[in-house]
């Protein structure tokens, strides 16, 4: 057996010339458990960054490159998580930019989704009839480089208040709306006041049924789920939580606590971890982010297809890669852990599932299908093929045609 590779260990430098330090044995625990104060001293620039990481001529050239083109911002927590000598480590790769962010390949958009063109109004995408996605700010608690949205996140500049209004007026006035999702930017950055707030204007209106957070905190800034903000959320159920953890490295006991925190406010937990070329591009890694996040009461939901950016060709994987991937996990892993492969179509066409083909034949009588560990079996159709539901007539009578 080939012996692991042991990198050396790179001795601790002063903090930066005129910065406190970040490092997490050398900060009061009251401070460092004090999410306000994790965000105050986010690593933004070379100059922080530098004295801390032995980096790499591309990293060096990727932040000295940053500014006007592109936000970077790491919280402490977050921080203390990168291996400072491994230019590979998987959390380092996800925040610290390299030379390569300059560039633009072929198939890349500034708006890989097409969600500009998609916005009634300014912090609103309706994409799909019965849902949309509300901006409700620009800023993250951490900029990650993968970021389909870094046009707009990290401007430092709160979203208008007449803006949100205009959002929430198109909602109500749109009674196919059912479902909101506030992302943005973070929503769990804002203010448990002002989260309230945007809560309960979403919340009164009838005819949403369900409203959903995206949020990268429970990973990078985990000591702002508190009780205080658990106790307001669970006011609002049905409410649903998607986070983003990446990496098994990311599961720490602080990621662990915030998310039972939210579990045991009754709110259902979905990761949605996005395929990063040499971070996660693996099935022993993902395999292990996947039964880390059930065991956090966390549900893979989504693995997705990186999208095409500006500046993200180097994080991005094969279409084949993927799809390799889950033909490796499936019948490994139980069902509850095999998050759905999509990849969200450039243009705005929406989240298209993609994975192993399972099906080989469909005739009129039986169809021939593949198993996991590659058996060919066949499936007898049943006889009679109506598949209408008459009960629908009654259950659904003076609703009108569905939709």
């Amino acid at each position: 057996m080939t012996a692991a590779l042991r990198l050396p260990v790179l001795a601790s430098p002063p903090p930066a010339r005129g910065r406190p330090s970040i490092r997490r044995e050398e900060v009061p625990p009251e401070q460092w458990t004090d999410w306000r104060w994790q965000l105050r001293h986010r690593l933004t620039c070379l100059e922080d960054i530098e004295p801390l990481v032995q980096l790499t001529p591309a990293e060096r050239a990727g932040l000295r490159a940053a500014p006007g083109l592109f936000r970077i911002g790491i919280t402490p927590y977050y921080f203390s998580l990168i291996d400072p000598v491994h230019p590979y480590c998987p959390v380092r790769m996800q925040v610290i930019p390299v030379v390569d962010e300059t560039l633009q390949a072929a198939g890349e958009y500034r708006d890989p989704l097409g969600e500009d063109s998609l916005s009634p109004t300014p912090g609103l995408v309706h994409r799909y009839p019965d849902r949309v996605l509300l901006l409700a700010l620009d800023r993250c608690a951490i900029y990650c480089r993968h970021c389909n949205r870094r046009r707009l996140v990290g401007q430092q500049s709160p979203i208008a208040q007449d803006s949100l209004a205009a959002a929430l007026d198109y909602i109500r006035a749109h009674r196919e709306i059912r479902d909101v999702l506030i992302s943005g930017g973070d929503p769990l950055i804002l203010s448990t006041e002002k989260l309230e707030w945007l809560l309960q204007q979403v919340r009164s209106i009838p005819h949403v049924d369900v409203i959903r957070l995206g949020t990268r905190v429970p990973v990078c800034l985990p000591m702002r789920v508190d009780q205080e903000l658990c106790r307001m959320l669970r006011r609002f159920h049905p409410l649903y939580i998607n986070t983003h953890f990446n990496h098994p490295k990311e599961l720490t006991p602080e990621a662990r606590q915030a998310c039972e925190m939210l579990a045991d406010a009754g709110i259902p937990l979905g990761n949605q971890t996005v395929l990063l070329r040499r971070v996660n591009s693996s099935a022993r890694t993902l395999e292990a982010l996947f039964r880390g996040l059930l065991r956090m009461r966390v549900r893979p939901y989504y693995l997705f297809q990186g999208d095409p950016v500006f500046g993200t060709d180097h994080l991005r994987t094969p279409v084949s890669a993927g799809i390799e991937i889950m033909e490796q996990l499936r019948g490994r892993l139980t069902g509850m852990a095999m998050p759905q492969l999509v990849l969200d179509a450039p243009g705005g066409a929406g989240k298209i599932p993609i994975g192993p083909t399972y099906l080989l034949t469909m005739g009129t009588d039986r169809v021939k299908l593949r198993s996991y560990d590659d058996r060919i079996v066949e499936y007898i159709e049943p006889r009679d093929r109506d598949c209408t539901c008459p009960y629908e007539a009654v259950y659904f009578a003076g609703e009108g045609p569905c939709i």
